[in-house]
């Protein structure tokens, strides 16, 4: 006979919603070095946004101050330039982007749209600041955690192919 309680995993609401916000900011690099009490800040400020297939979920130029965590669907990361569209790369399941929109004030150099039916967990900047606001001894994880990435970014992209040729406008991380 098994005297534990049964596991429920048909968790719907609030409550579901607030625990699967949670673990899928435990997973997000930005969020990496903050402990489990100021995630549960972060995972209840962020919200769920749907996107039908070919809405934009963000323009180039726009300066929307919102990071996004792919939680299903796909999307396509589209740069413009003199009228010519260039897919750059696609997101779906598990993808996050938008980390330094949280941070600093300027326009999106990309647009994305959606490909499929896309649902987002999303944090704004405003709601990023006030919780920065509530524990300011985290920017500076959260400032290095960046950081890490870029250098990361770039120790990669000078080890493929490409970064040969982009060399001389290379050194954006550590010169």
């Amino acid at each position: 006979m098994n005297w534990l309680p049964e596991k429920n995993d048909s968790c719907s609401g609030p409550d579901c919603e607030f625990r699967d916000n949670l673990n899928i900011i435990r997973e997000i690099y930005l969020f990496s070095k903050i402990p489990i009490s100021t995630l549960k800040v972060f995972a209840y400020l962020c919200t769920r946004e749907k996107f039908k297939t070919g809405e934009y979920i963000f323009t180039q130029e726009e300066n929307d101050g919102q990071a996004f965590y792919f939680i299903s669907g796909e999307a396509s990361l589209i740069r413009t330039d003199n009228d010519q569209e260039v897919t750059v790369r696609e997101y779906r399941k598990g993808d996050f982007c938008g980390a330094l929109t949280l941070i600093g004030n300027f326009s999106r150099l990309f647009s994305m749209k959606a490909m499929t039916p896309v649902i987002c967990l999303v944090l704004s900047r405003e709601k990023f600041t006030q919780a920065m606001i509530q524990y300011p001894e985290l920017m500076m994880n959260i400032v290095k955690t960046v950081f890490e990435k870029i250098h990361v970014w770039e120790k990669n992209f000078l080890t493929t192919e490409g970064g040969s040729a982009c060399l001389k406008k290379a050194g954006v991380s550590n010169i």
